[in-house]
C-alpha cells in the first residue's frame, strides 16, 4: 500500500535529496516547512547551503507542474505541498502557533481524511514523541543510518592460525584462508576479513604468541612501519601500531585513514606526530603542509559573530591541537613547562612557517586540496553530507585523516548511527584506499584516571 511521508524541515537541512528517497510513495511538504526554509535560506555554512539546495530542488519540481496537486517523481512516487487542515484540533498542551505543531495538524488531518498510512519523518526526537501522543506514526530519516556502535566496522580483528603457518609469517605472510575465529564454545569459524583490515595473529597452539599484520590482496602481511618512531613517538599498544602503519603509508597507497576511539587513545597526538615527522624530520616533499580542521556543534551559526579574522575565530576550537603540540615539541615532561614563553615560541614558529595551518570546515569544501596532510578532528560532529564533501576534495598526494569518537557527539540531530565519521567508516569499509583503526578502552594512554573513567562511563555492551 502506498504511504504518505510528511517531511520535517530538519530532514531537508541535513539531507536536501531526502525528497527523492521514498520510492513509489507520496512525499508531502507542509507549507510551514516552506516558510522555515525561506527563513533559513541566507544562513551561513552547511545549513544555508543545504537549505538553498532543497529550495532549488523544489523549484525544479514546480517547473514541471502544480505542486499542490502533486508532481510525479522518477522513482514512481509523487511529491506535493500541503496547505490544508489548518482547523484540525490538537490537545490543549500543544499550542497551534508553534511550527512543529502545525506539521502535526497536517499529519492528523491527512490521517483522518485518507485511507493511506501517514508517517511523519523528522530528526527531532521530541516531535516524534508528540506525534506518537496524538496517534501519528513518526520515524527518523534512516537512509544515511549505519549500524549501531557494537556492530560497526572496527578495522581490526583477532584471528588464529596453525602453528606451522605462524612460524613463517614474517617471511611469507599468511593466506586469509588459513586463519579462523572461534566462538564462545570453541567452535572454529571461517574468518571474513576486509581489505586493509588490521589483524592480531595468534598461534593456535600457543595463543600467547602474537604477530601484527594487515590484509592485502588475500594475504595477511607484516606491518611495514612497526619499528618506526615518528617525531620520537613509539607505539604503546596494538591500536597505536596499527594507527602508525596507516598514517606512515604514503598518500598514494593510503589516502584515507579513519580513526575511532575514546578520549585519551592518542588519536590526535599520533596523527600530529606522523605529520611532523613527514614534513619536519624527513622533509621528502611528500606533503606541503598539515591542514587541520575541527567541526563544532554551533560553528555554522556562531562563527560570523566572533571577533577577528578567520584564524582568530577558529583558534578556540584548535586548543586541543595546541595541547598535543606542546607535548610533541618538547618531549621532556619534567622541563616542558618550566619556560612557558619558550614553549609558546616553538608552537608559534610551527604556525608561522606554515607547517601547520588551521581552517574552518566550511571553507575546505569547494576546494581541491593537493599534497596536504589533512586532519579532521572530532569528525563525529560532521554530517554524512559534510564527510562526503571533504573526501571528494582530496587532490593528488593528499592524505585525509578522520578522527573522532562516535559516543561523544555534540551536534543536534546526529547520533552514533547518523554521524559522518560512522557513515564514512561503514561505506568505505573494504576499499583498498581506506585504512581504519578503532581503539579499545584498554588502549587509553592519557592517564590512569582517564583510563578508569573511560571504562566506567562506557555504555554497557561497548567495553571491547
Amino acid at each position: 500500500m502506498v504511504k504518505i511521508y510528511v517531511i520535517d524541515t530538519n530532514v531537508l537541512i541535513q539531507a536536501p535529496y531526502a525528497m527523492k528517497c521514498f520510492e513509489d510513495n507520496c512525499v508531502v511538504i507542509p507549507v510551514t516547512v516552506l516558510e522555515e526554509l525561506d527563513n533559513l535560506k541566507n544562513a551561513e555554512g552547511e545549513k544555508g547551503r543545504n537549505v538553498r539546495q532543497a529550495i532549488r530542488m523544489l523549484e525544479e519540481f514546480r517547473a514541471r507542474g502544480e505542486l499542490l496537486e502533486g508532481i510525479p517523481l522518477e522513482n514512481g512516487g509523487i511529491i506535493r505541498v500541503e496547505k490544508n487542515y489548518t482547523d484540525v484540533k490538537l490537545p490543549e498542551d500543544l499550542p497551534e502557533d508553534k511550527m512543529d505543531n502545525r506539521i502535526l495538524k497536517i499529519c492528523k488531518g491527512m490521517a483522518q481524511s485518507k485511507e493511506k498510512q501517514v508517517i511523519l519523518v523528522t530528526k527531532d526526537i521530541l516531535l516524534r514523541i508528540k506525534a506518537q501522543i496524538i496517534g501519528i506514526r513518526a520515524e527518523d530519516f534512516t537512509s544515511e543510518q549505519v549500524s549501531g556502535h557494537e556492530t560497526q566496522y572496527k578495522g581490526r580483528t583477532e584471528v588464529y592460525v596453525p602453528e606451522e603457518k605462524f612460524k613463517d609469517f614474517k617471511k611469507k605472510g599468511v593466506s586469509v584462508e588459513d586463519v579462523y575465529w572461534t566462538d564462545k564454545e570453541g567452535n572454529i569459524l571461517a574468518a571474513e576479513l576486509e581489505e586493509n583490515e588490521f589483524v592480531i595473529l595468534k598461534a593456535d597452539q600457543s595463543s600467547r604468541k602474537t604477530q601484527l599484520g594487515r590484509v592485502e590482496q588475500g594475504r595477511i602481511r607484516k606491518l611495514d612501519y612497526k619499528k618506526a618512531s615518528p617525531y620520537g613517538v613509539t607505539p604503546r599498544n596494538a591500536g597505536q601500531y596499527f594507527l602508525q602503519e596507516a598514517l606512515m603509508q604514503p598518500a598514494e597507497k593510503a589516502p584515507l585513514v579513519i580513526v575511532k576511539g575514546m578520549a585519551g587513545t592518542s588519536k590526535t597526538f599520533y596523527s600530529l606526530a606522523v605529520g611532523l615527522e613527514k614534513i619536519v624530520n624527513n622533509p621528502s616533499g611528500e606533503y606541503r603542509r598539515i591542514l587541520i580542521s575541527r567541526p563544532n556543534a554551533q560553528f555554522d551559526s556562531d562563527i560570523g559573530f566572533l571577533p577577528g579574522d578567520e584564524q582568530e575565530k577558529i583558534s578556540p576550537l584548535m586548543r586541543p591541537v595546541i595541547d598535543n603540540l606542546e607535548q610533541l615539541v618538547d618531549s621532556s615532561e619534567e622541563e616542558r613547562y618550566e619556560d612557558e614563553a619558550a614553549l609558546k615560541g616553538k608552537i608559534d614558529e610551527i604556525f608561522e612557517r606554515g607547517i601547520i595551518q588551521t581552517e574552518a570546515l566550511n571553507y575546505i569544501r569547494g576546494r581541491s586540496i593537493v599534497k596536504t596532510y589533512l586532519m579532521i578532528d572530532e569528525a563525529q560532529n560532521m554530517t554524512p553530507n559534510q564527510v562526503k564533501g571533504i573526501i571528494t576534495r582530496a587532490g593528488k598526494g593528499t592524505k585525509i585523516i578522520l578522527l573522532g569518537d562516535p559516543n561523544q557527539i555534540d551536534r543536534p540531530m546526529l547520533d552514533e548511527r547518523t554521524n559522518g565519521l560512522s557513515y564514512a567508516s561503514e561505506y568505505m569499509k573494504g576499499s583498498p584506499l581506506c585504512w581504519q583503526v578503532t581503539f579499545s578502552a584498554e588502549e587509553c594512554e592519557r592517564s590512569l584516571l582517564a583510563m578508569d573513567a573511560v571504562k566506567r562511563f562506557m555504555p554497557k555492551g561497548q567495553e571491547e
